[in-house]
Protein backbone atom coordinates (compact mmCIF):
# COMPACT_ATOMS: atom_id res chain seq x y z
CA UNK A 1 0.00 0.00 0.00
CA UNK A 2 1.29 3.43 -0.93
CA UNK A 3 1.81 5.68 2.12
CA UNK A 4 -0.28 8.83 2.37
CA UNK A 5 2.78 11.08 2.00
CA UNK A 6 3.58 9.42 -1.33
CA UNK A 7 -0.03 9.58 -2.49
CA UNK A 8 -0.03 13.33 -1.91
CA UNK A 9 2.98 13.71 -4.22
CA UNK A 10 1.63 11.36 -6.85
CA UNK A 11 -1.78 13.07 -6.81
CA UNK A 12 -0.10 16.44 -7.24
CA UNK A 13 1.97 15.16 -10.18
CA UNK A 14 -1.12 13.57 -11.74
CA UNK A 15 -2.73 17.00 -12.06
CA UNK A 16 -0.42 17.69 -15.00
CA UNK A 17 0.53 14.12 -15.91
CA UNK A 18 -2.42 11.81 -16.54
CA UNK A 19 -0.11 8.78 -16.67
CA UNK A 20 0.25 9.01 -12.89
CA UNK A 21 -3.40 8.11 -12.44
CA UNK A 22 -2.50 4.53 -13.40
CA UNK A 23 -2.39 2.47 -10.15
CA UNK A 24 0.39 0.18 -11.42
CA UNK A 25 2.56 3.12 -12.45
CA UNK A 26 1.98 4.77 -9.08
CA UNK A 27 3.21 1.58 -7.42
CA UNK A 28 6.28 1.69 -9.65
CA UNK A 29 7.11 5.22 -8.49
CA UNK A 30 6.65 4.10 -4.90
CA UNK A 31 9.25 1.35 -5.46
CA UNK A 32 11.66 4.05 -6.62
CA UNK A 33 10.82 6.21 -3.61
CA UNK A 34 11.70 3.30 -1.34
CA UNK A 35 15.08 2.88 -3.02
CA UNK A 36 15.72 6.59 -2.70
CA UNK A 37 14.75 6.81 0.95
CA UNK A 38 16.81 3.75 1.89
CA UNK A 39 19.99 4.36 -0.08
CA UNK A 40 20.18 8.11 -0.73
CA UNK A 41 19.32 9.70 2.59
CA UNK A 42 21.16 12.99 1.99
CA UNK A 43 19.66 13.46 -1.45
CA UNK A 44 16.22 12.25 -0.29
CA UNK A 45 16.21 14.83 2.50
CA UNK A 46 16.91 17.56 -0.04
CA UNK A 47 14.06 16.46 -2.31
CA UNK A 48 11.56 17.03 0.50
CA UNK A 49 12.03 20.73 -0.22
CA UNK A 50 10.63 20.37 -3.73
CA UNK A 51 6.95 20.91 -4.52
CA UNK A 52 5.17 17.56 -4.08
CA UNK A 53 4.40 17.35 -7.81
CA UNK A 54 8.11 17.26 -8.69
CA UNK A 55 9.22 14.66 -6.17
CA UNK A 56 8.04 11.45 -7.87
CA UNK A 57 10.19 12.12 -10.92
CA UNK A 58 13.28 12.57 -8.75
CA UNK A 59 12.44 9.26 -7.03
CA UNK A 60 12.42 7.63 -10.47
CA UNK A 61 15.78 9.07 -11.51
CA UNK A 62 17.42 7.98 -8.28
CA UNK A 63 15.70 4.60 -8.23
CA UNK A 64 16.78 3.83 -11.78
CA UNK A 65 20.38 4.80 -11.07
CA UNK A 66 20.49 2.84 -7.83
CA UNK A 67 18.85 -0.24 -9.33
CA UNK A 68 21.38 -0.35 -12.17
CA UNK A 69 24.31 0.39 -9.89
CA UNK A 70 23.45 -2.45 -7.53
CA UNK A 71 24.03 -5.04 -10.27
CA UNK A 72 27.75 -4.21 -10.26
CA UNK A 73 28.32 -2.59 -6.85
CA UNK A 74 26.73 -5.10 -4.50
CA UNK A 75 29.37 -6.44 -2.14
CA UNK A 76 27.35 -9.59 -1.47
CA UNK A 77 25.61 -10.50 -4.73
CA UNK A 78 26.93 -8.66 -7.82
CA UNK A 79 25.43 -9.78 -11.10
CA UNK A 80 27.00 -7.95 -14.08
CA UNK A 81 25.36 -10.24 -16.61
CA UNK A 82 21.98 -9.22 -15.22
CA UNK A 83 22.94 -5.55 -15.70
CA UNK A 84 23.60 -6.15 -19.39
CA UNK A 85 20.33 -8.02 -19.87
CA UNK A 86 18.29 -5.52 -17.86
CA UNK A 87 19.75 -2.45 -19.59
CA UNK A 88 19.27 -4.01 -23.04
CA UNK A 89 15.66 -4.86 -22.22
CA UNK A 90 15.01 -1.37 -20.92
CA UNK A 91 16.37 0.37 -24.02
CA UNK A 92 14.47 -1.98 -26.32
CA UNK A 93 11.28 -1.37 -24.36
CA UNK A 94 11.45 2.36 -25.06
CA UNK A 95 10.59 1.57 -28.66
CA UNK A 96 7.69 -0.69 -27.72
CA UNK A 97 5.15 -1.10 -24.97
CA UNK A 98 7.41 0.11 -22.19
CA UNK A 99 9.31 -1.69 -19.44
CA UNK A 100 7.59 -4.44 -17.52
CA UNK A 101 9.47 -4.10 -14.22
CA UNK A 102 8.60 -1.20 -11.87
CA UNK A 103 11.84 0.80 -11.82
CA UNK A 104 12.05 0.86 -15.60
CA UNK A 105 8.37 1.82 -15.90
CA UNK A 106 8.82 4.80 -13.61
CA UNK A 107 11.95 5.89 -15.45
CA UNK A 108 10.29 5.61 -18.86
CA UNK A 109 7.33 7.66 -17.62
CA UNK A 110 9.73 10.32 -16.31
CA UNK A 111 11.55 10.41 -19.63
CA UNK A 112 8.27 10.97 -21.43
CA UNK A 113 7.02 13.64 -19.05
CA UNK A 114 10.19 15.73 -19.15
CA UNK A 115 11.46 14.88 -22.66
CA UNK A 116 14.69 13.40 -21.29
CA UNK A 117 17.01 12.41 -24.15
CA UNK A 118 17.52 8.71 -24.68
CA UNK A 119 21.20 9.44 -25.30
CA UNK A 120 21.65 10.50 -21.68
CA UNK A 121 20.20 7.23 -20.42
CA UNK A 122 22.41 5.29 -22.81
CA UNK A 123 25.46 7.19 -21.53
CA UNK A 124 24.54 6.29 -17.97
CA UNK A 125 24.10 2.61 -18.78
CA UNK A 126 27.39 2.60 -20.71
CA UNK A 127 29.20 3.85 -17.59
CA UNK A 128 27.52 1.18 -15.48
CA UNK A 129 28.79 -1.43 -17.91
CA UNK A 130 32.29 0.00 -17.64
CA UNK A 131 32.26 -1.03 -13.99
CA UNK A 132 32.11 -4.64 -15.14
CA UNK A 133 35.56 -4.54 -16.71
CA UNK A 134 37.31 -1.29 -15.73
CA UNK A 135 39.13 -1.24 -12.40
CA UNK A 136 41.03 2.03 -12.77
CA UNK A 137 41.60 5.10 -14.92
CA UNK A 138 44.92 6.32 -16.24
CA UNK A 139 44.16 10.05 -16.31
CA UNK A 140 41.65 12.51 -14.92
CA UNK A 141 40.21 12.97 -18.39
CA UNK A 142 39.67 9.21 -18.64
CA UNK A 143 37.85 9.31 -15.31
CA UNK A 144 35.73 12.25 -16.44
CA UNK A 145 34.49 10.24 -19.41
CA UNK A 146 33.21 7.65 -16.95
CA UNK A 147 31.79 10.33 -14.65
CA UNK A 148 29.92 11.95 -17.52
CA UNK A 149 27.72 8.88 -17.85
CA UNK A 150 27.61 7.91 -14.20
CA UNK A 151 26.83 11.34 -12.75
CA UNK A 152 26.91 14.36 -15.07
CA UNK A 153 23.98 13.11 -17.13
CA UNK A 154 21.98 12.65 -13.93
CA UNK A 155 22.49 16.33 -13.20
CA UNK A 156 21.32 17.08 -16.73
CA UNK A 157 18.28 14.79 -16.30
CA UNK A 158 17.37 16.57 -13.08
CA UNK A 159 17.53 19.97 -14.71
CA UNK A 160 14.20 19.88 -16.62
CA UNK A 161 12.42 18.83 -13.42
CA UNK A 162 14.03 21.72 -11.54
CA UNK A 163 13.03 23.97 -14.47
CA UNK A 164 15.99 26.05 -15.68
CA UNK A 165 15.54 29.74 -16.29
CA UNK A 166 18.54 30.06 -18.62
CA UNK A 167 20.48 27.74 -20.95
CA UNK A 168 23.56 28.52 -18.86
CA UNK A 169 22.15 26.26 -16.14
CA UNK A 170 23.10 23.12 -18.08
CA UNK A 171 26.85 23.50 -17.61
CA UNK A 172 26.34 24.16 -13.89
CA UNK A 173 24.08 21.12 -13.52
CA UNK A 174 26.62 18.92 -15.23
CA UNK A 175 29.40 20.20 -12.95
CA UNK A 176 27.29 19.63 -9.85
CA UNK A 177 26.62 16.04 -10.87
CA UNK A 178 30.34 15.52 -11.35
CA UNK A 179 31.12 17.12 -7.99
CA UNK A 180 28.69 14.81 -6.19
CA UNK A 181 30.30 11.77 -7.80
CA UNK A 182 33.87 12.86 -7.11
CA UNK A 183 32.87 13.53 -3.50
CA UNK A 184 31.76 9.91 -3.27
CA UNK A 185 35.07 8.76 -4.76
CA UNK A 186 37.03 10.61 -2.07
CA UNK A 187 34.84 9.39 0.77
CA UNK A 188 34.36 5.83 -0.46
CA UNK A 189 37.87 4.94 -1.65
CA UNK A 190 37.99 2.06 0.85
CA UNK A 191 34.64 0.59 -0.20
CA UNK A 192 35.58 0.92 -3.86
CA UNK A 193 38.77 -1.02 -3.13
CA UNK A 194 36.60 -3.79 -1.68
CA UNK A 195 34.94 -3.97 -5.09
CA UNK A 196 38.31 -4.12 -6.83
CA UNK A 197 38.15 -0.58 -8.22
CA UNK A 198 40.09 2.66 -7.82
CA UNK A 199 38.40 5.87 -8.94
CA UNK A 200 41.51 7.97 -8.37
CA UNK A 201 43.46 8.64 -11.59
CA UNK A 202 46.69 6.68 -11.90
CA UNK A 203 48.50 9.87 -12.89
CA UNK A 204 47.52 11.33 -9.50
CA UNK A 205 48.63 8.22 -7.62
CA UNK A 206 51.98 8.49 -9.39
CA UNK A 207 52.25 12.18 -8.53
CA UNK A 208 51.96 11.43 -4.80
CA UNK A 209 53.97 8.22 -4.88
CA UNK A 210 50.97 6.05 -4.02
CA UNK A 211 50.43 2.54 -5.40
CA UNK A 212 47.32 0.41 -5.44
CA UNK A 213 49.15 -1.87 -3.02
CA UNK A 214 49.51 1.08 -0.62
CA UNK A 215 45.78 1.62 -0.76
CA UNK A 216 45.04 -2.05 -0.16
CA UNK A 217 47.48 -2.21 2.75
CA UNK A 218 45.90 0.85 4.34
CA UNK A 219 42.44 -0.63 3.88
CA UNK A 220 43.52 -3.89 5.51
CA UNK A 221 45.11 -2.02 8.42
CA UNK A 222 42.22 0.41 8.78
CA UNK A 223 44.54 3.42 8.54
CA UNK A 224 45.34 5.92 5.81
CA UNK A 225 49.07 6.54 5.12
CA UNK A 226 50.19 10.15 4.87
CA UNK A 227 50.87 10.08 1.09
CA UNK A 228 47.32 8.78 0.54
CA UNK A 229 45.93 11.57 2.70
CA UNK A 230 47.81 14.10 0.60
CA UNK A 231 46.42 12.50 -2.54
CA UNK A 232 42.86 12.65 -1.22
CA UNK A 233 43.31 16.28 -0.17
CA UNK A 234 44.33 17.03 -3.76
CA UNK A 235 41.27 15.23 -5.14
CA UNK A 236 39.02 17.02 -2.65
CA UNK A 237 40.35 20.41 -3.69
CA UNK A 238 39.73 19.59 -7.35
CA UNK A 239 36.18 18.64 -6.42
CA UNK A 240 35.67 21.90 -4.53
CA UNK A 241 36.54 23.74 -7.74
CA UNK A 242 33.64 21.97 -9.44
CA UNK A 243 31.31 22.96 -6.60
CA UNK A 244 32.47 26.56 -6.98
CA UNK A 245 31.70 26.50 -10.72
CA UNK A 246 28.30 24.89 -10.08
CA UNK A 247 27.24 27.33 -7.34
CA UNK A 248 25.85 30.11 -9.59
CA UNK A 249 23.53 27.50 -11.08
CA UNK A 250 21.58 27.29 -7.83
CA UNK A 251 19.83 30.53 -8.77
CA UNK A 252 19.26 29.48 -12.38
CA UNK A 253 16.26 27.24 -11.67
CA UNK A 254 12.63 27.86 -10.76
CA UNK A 255 12.29 29.50 -7.31
CA UNK A 256 10.46 26.45 -5.93
CA UNK A 257 13.46 24.26 -6.83
CA UNK A 258 16.26 26.37 -5.42
CA UNK A 259 16.17 25.31 -1.78
CA UNK A 260 16.26 21.62 -2.71
CA UNK A 261 19.25 22.22 -4.95
CA UNK A 262 21.07 24.38 -2.41
CA UNK A 263 20.45 21.86 0.36
CA UNK A 264 21.91 19.05 -1.73
CA UNK A 265 24.84 21.31 -2.64
CA UNK A 266 25.57 22.12 1.00
CA UNK A 267 25.12 18.60 2.34
CA UNK A 268 27.27 16.93 -0.30
CA UNK A 269 29.88 19.64 0.02
CA UNK A 270 29.71 19.01 3.75
CA UNK A 271 30.97 15.48 3.16
CA UNK A 272 34.27 16.95 2.01
CA UNK A 273 34.34 19.07 5.17
CA UNK A 274 33.87 15.95 7.28
CA UNK A 275 36.62 14.16 5.36
CA UNK A 276 38.95 17.10 5.97
CA UNK A 277 37.99 17.11 9.66
CA UNK A 278 39.45 13.59 10.04
CA UNK A 279 42.53 14.58 8.01
CA UNK A 280 41.39 12.46 5.04
CA UNK A 281 41.72 9.27 7.09
CA UNK A 282 39.00 7.36 5.22
CA UNK A 283 40.42 3.92 4.49
CA UNK A 284 39.22 2.53 7.79
CA UNK A 285 35.92 4.38 8.14
CA UNK A 286 32.98 5.82 6.23
CA UNK A 287 32.65 9.51 6.91
CA UNK A 288 29.11 10.87 7.21
CA UNK A 289 27.44 14.21 7.66
CA UNK A 290 25.81 13.95 11.08
CA UNK A 291 22.09 14.35 11.67
CA UNK A 292 22.49 17.69 13.51
CA UNK A 293 24.27 19.23 10.53
CA UNK A 294 21.74 17.76 8.10
CA UNK A 295 18.89 19.30 10.07
CA UNK A 296 20.73 22.60 10.47
CA UNK A 297 20.94 22.83 6.68
CA UNK A 298 17.58 21.32 5.75
CA UNK A 299 15.19 22.95 8.23
CA UNK A 300 15.86 26.58 7.20
CA UNK A 301 15.64 25.41 3.60
CA UNK A 302 12.25 23.86 4.32
CA UNK A 303 10.97 27.18 5.63
CA UNK A 304 12.30 29.04 2.60
CA UNK A 305 10.86 26.43 0.24
CA UNK A 306 7.40 26.80 1.74
CA UNK A 307 7.63 30.57 1.44
CA UNK A 308 8.68 30.21 -2.19
CA UNK A 309 5.66 28.02 -2.90
CA UNK A 310 3.43 30.52 -1.11
CA UNK A 311 4.79 33.35 -3.24
CA UNK A 312 4.07 31.29 -6.32
CA UNK A 313 0.55 30.81 -4.89
CA UNK A 314 0.44 27.36 -6.42
CA UNK A 315 3.31 25.83 -8.33
CA UNK A 316 2.54 25.29 -12.00
CA UNK A 317 5.18 23.91 -14.36
CA UNK A 318 6.88 26.24 -16.79
CA UNK A 319 6.46 23.51 -19.39
CA UNK A 320 3.17 22.37 -20.82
Amino acid sequence: MIPRSSRVCLDAAAETDDALRDPELREAFEVCRGLHAEHGKTYYLATLLLPPAKRPYVWALYGFARYADEFVDSLTDPDPEALVAWSDDFLKSLDGQGPAEPVGRAMAATMRRWDLPREQVEAFLDSMRMDITETGYATYEDLRRYVYGSAAVIGLQMLPILEPLTPDAAARARALGEAFQLTNFVRDVGEDLDRGRVYLPQEDLDRFGVTREDLLAGRAAGTTPEPVRELLAFEAERTRELYAFAEPGLAMVHPTSRDCLRTAYLLYGGILDEVAAVDHDVLGRRVRVGVPRRLAVALPGLVRARLARTREARWTPLRS
